[in-house]
């Protein structure tokens, strides 16, 4: 090799090295790339839902609910979904007017291919879609369906800030999850603190114009707080159901019993509001002409729930409800 060969061969020699190490930290940076991609693709979560542990896609890139329980909380936290039962929405939840959510229909008669084409990553489903669960499974098997319903032996209150807790692990929302709760036990502990023992309870649903006799313990949605406050039942009735209108029972029998206080959800103001013949409960109270002398009515002891609880007794729905009890029974003499 002589003197204009050595550079030349030396300056070869230099670029395939420098193209080898160029070459290596492309690949090495590509390599990193496609780790950081793989392990986003695979992040997941799990978590205890009411059929035992389920693997959740984290963040899910799309998402399905059907609960009403968890419609509030989702709209809260900005959880976009694909598809949902808008029309058992009520107008207070934000996705029930968003057109860009697939409308899946009612419980009655859903729109199952709805959920298909959606392709979700995960279904939070429950409530009055409870029944489909099987149905979800074998229609979109690359989907989770997570149930957070709450169980029936197990308190509500407990089970209401699970299924908030539960939640906001799926979706990294823990601290918003864990304020949520703490609102419900403030709500909750205000009303121990103005309910008198002793004092007797009524709770009531008004549909149709009628109203239905909500029982202690089972009835749907304000049962579950005699146990939860222990409240003195003003009447106990045998063989009461949870029937959503509530069991038959006379204005008469109210009357007699004589609660301290009145509980009651308007069943038809979330449902039923724009029909012509729609009659608010409080008017139905107002108007029973039997009850005018019991000691609720007499000293403005009738609780209403809020008006949407029909449709979204979720765990947003009771802590309001419980501040506006706690303020009435904080008006006590």
């Amino acid at each position: 090799m002589n003197r204009t060969q050595y550079p030349a061969a030396l300056l070869a020699a230099v670029s395939a090295l420098a193209l080898t190490a160029c070459g290596g930290a492309q690949g090495s940076e590509t390599a990193s790339t496609e780790s950081s991609a793989a392990s986003t693709a695979t992040a997941a979560v799990e978590v205890e839902d009411n059929h035992g542990t389920q693997t959740v896609a984290a963040p899910p890139s799309t998402v399905v609910a059907t609960d009403n329980r968890t419609f509030e909380t989702l709209a809260d936290w900005d959880v976009r979904l694909a598809a949902a039962p808008r029309a058992l929405m009520p107008d207070t939840i934000a996705y029930a007017d968003d057109e860009s959510v697939t409308d899946i229909g009612n419980h009655r008669e859903p729109d199952l291919e709805a959920v298909v084409a959606a392709d979700p990553d995960l279904i939070v489903n429950g409530q009055r879609f409870a029944d489909y669960r099987e149905d979800f499974a074998d229609l979109v098997p690359d989907a989770t369906v997570v149930e957070l319903d709450p169980r029936e032996d197990q308190p509500l209150d407990e089970e209401l800030k699970r299924q908030t807790s539960v939640l906001g692990e799926i979706f990294d929302r823990t601290a918003e999850a864990e304020e949520i709760n703490g609102a419900f036990d403030e709500a909750m502990q205000r009303v121990v603190e103005g309910y008198r023992p002793g004092d007797t309870v009524m709770a009531v649903t008004v549909s149709g114009g009628e109203i239905g006799y909500v029982a202690p313990g089972v009835g749907r949605t304000l049962g579950p707080l005699f146990e939860i406050f222990d409240f003195a039942p003003a009447l106990e009735v045998e063989g009461a159901s949870d029937d959503h209108q509530g069991d038959d029972i006379s204005v008469e029998a109210i009357a007699d019993s004589n609660p301290d206080w009145i509980l009651v959800m308007d069943r038809d103001a979330a449902i039923a509001a724009d029909d012509a013949e729609f009659t608010p409960a409080q008017e139905v109270l107002e108007n029973a002409e039997a009850l005018q002398d019991v000691t609720a009515v007499r000293e403005d002891h009738v609780v209403y729930m809020p008006k949407d609880t029909y449709t979204n007794e979720g765990i947003q729905t009771y802590t309001e409800f419980f501040n506006t009890l706690a303020d009435a029974m904080g008006e006590q003499d």
